[in-house]
């Protein structure tokens, strides 16, 4: 891992305890906040439980995940980050609450330590210039399932030394992860990516094309897709969803990315997936149906 010897993680929600995870159980101590006890309490059962499916599945071994729990502190206080030498915020997709988070953060660290954000969408360079290390500054965005994907998306922001960035992929290689280099424009390379295309099937539904279930299996079957455009829009959360459209629209002034109309309508219902119980399929039952 080079310098990063103790990382922090701003987050206790489904990324932040990710990368949580993956780093304690390649070794590093890893301090894990969150603004209230219960969310942290609900964050670390998320990772026992994670780990736990792994040792079943024999990907690691019953003493790796106890080894992996015991690097693992939480508070609620910035005041742990005090000997981190890297600390990832993964809160949401939010530029003002970022930001906040940020302000909250610097006071806390070490001269030399580190700041990443998890951002999926935000400018990087907007984002490290708000803090008081911009060269030390930079995005690293993983992918979500954490343990399970590979991908990480580096970015650096216009003021990123090179040293830093450096610094921050050899901590991403030790993770046993596959980093790779994107710029800092809107939504980087795999959002820029696969958030229109789910909004383009979102508009499918919206016309009337196809149904939610016709969509989603012709782009398994005739895409090879694992989980069809709805379905994975449920799992990212259509509120993120509509946040990284809204970046991309209003970042590239292209009408091509305007998010679809059915989309803001689910958001503003509080229809945001799985998380929520209910998005493009209702997950109140046994098993998902769909909602349209």
């Amino acid at each position: 891992m080079g310098k990063i010897r103790q990382i922090g993680v701003i987050g206790a929600g489904q990324m932040g305890c990710g990368i949580a995870h993956v780093a304690a159980l390649s070794g590093l101590d890893v301090k894990l906040l969150d603004i209230h006890p219960d969310l942290l309490a609900k964050g670390i059962a998320t990772i026992d439980r994670t780990l736990e499916h792994q040792v079943a599945k024999g990907r690691i071994g019953a003493a790796d995940k106890t080894r992996a729990m015991g690097r693992i502190a939480t508070s609620t206080d910035y005041a742990m980050f005090a000997e981190s030498d890297l600390v990832i915020e993964a809160a949401a997709e939010n530029e003002a609450v970022k930001l906040k988070i940020f302000q909250q953060l610097c006071p806390a660290l070490k001269a030399d330590a580190y700041i990443a954000s998890n951002a999926s969408s935000i400018s990087i360079t907007r984002l490290g210039a708000s803090t008081d290390r911009p060269s030390r500054f930079m995005g690293t965005h993983f992918m979500n399932p954490v343990p399970a994907i590979q991908l990480v998306e580096l970015i650096r922001g216009i003021a990123t030394a090179e040293e830093t960035f450096a610094t921050v992929r050899e901590f991403v290689l030790g993770l046993n992860k596959v980093p790779v280099s994107a710029e800092d424009f809107p939504a980087f390379i795999v959002n820029r990516i696969l958030l229109p295309m789910i909004n383009e099937a979102i508009y499918t539904l919206y016309e009337g094309v196809g149904s939610v279930a016709a969509i989603d299996t012709a782009l398994k079957l005739g895409a090879r897709h694992p989980m069809g455009p709805l379905e994975l829009a449920d799992f990212i959360g259509l509120d993120t969803c509509l946040g990284i459209m809204q970046v991309l629209h209003e970042g590239l002034a292209d009408t091509k990315y305007r998010p679809c109309p059915l989309l803001v309508k689910y958001v503003e219902a509080g229809w945001l997936g799985r998380k929520t119980g209910r998005g493009f399929y209702d997950y109140t039952g046994e098993s998902p149906v769909p909602t349209r």
